[in-house]
């Protein structure tokens, strides 16, 4: 398994772990972190050109993520583009704003594990 996988792993079940303890907010962000790193993943694994401007600028962006997505959702899983979505909410209103409750992390919780899912098989 490589080390990213590894990263990917942990942040889900670190998330899985923050929902057991009531915490939505560092819930919110371990599996943002975990679909993102999917994402990463898939990335590289279907060559996206993204991958070389992430070379190029050193880190990966907003803009970027959400390019591989629309290209991932038409080449990979239709459903990703909503799957990330979910990730991006709890990133932002779990996360940052901190404004979701345990049970609105909760919901989302199985959303991420679909994206997870996507790299686990492609393995």
């Amino acid at each position: 398994m490589e080390e990213v996988d590894v990263n990917i792993v942990k942040y889900l079940e670190e998330g899985k772990e923050y929902v057991k303890q009531n915490n939505p907010v560092q819930a919110s962000e371990k599996l943002y972190k975990a679909s993102e790193e999917a994402l990463k993943r898939l990335a590289a694994r279907f060559n996206l050109p993204e991958c070389e401007e992430v070379e190029k600028k050193g880190r990966w962006t907003a803009p970027l993520l959400f390019s591989v997505v629309r290209k991932l959702s038409e080449i990979v899983e239709p459903e990703i583009i909503h799957w990330w979505e979910d990730a991006w909410f709890l990133h932002v209103e779990g996360f940052h704003e901190a404004r979701l409750n345990i049970e609105e992390v909760k919901f989302r919780l199985k959303f991420i594990e679909e994206l997870v899912r996507l790299v686990e098989g492609d393995s």
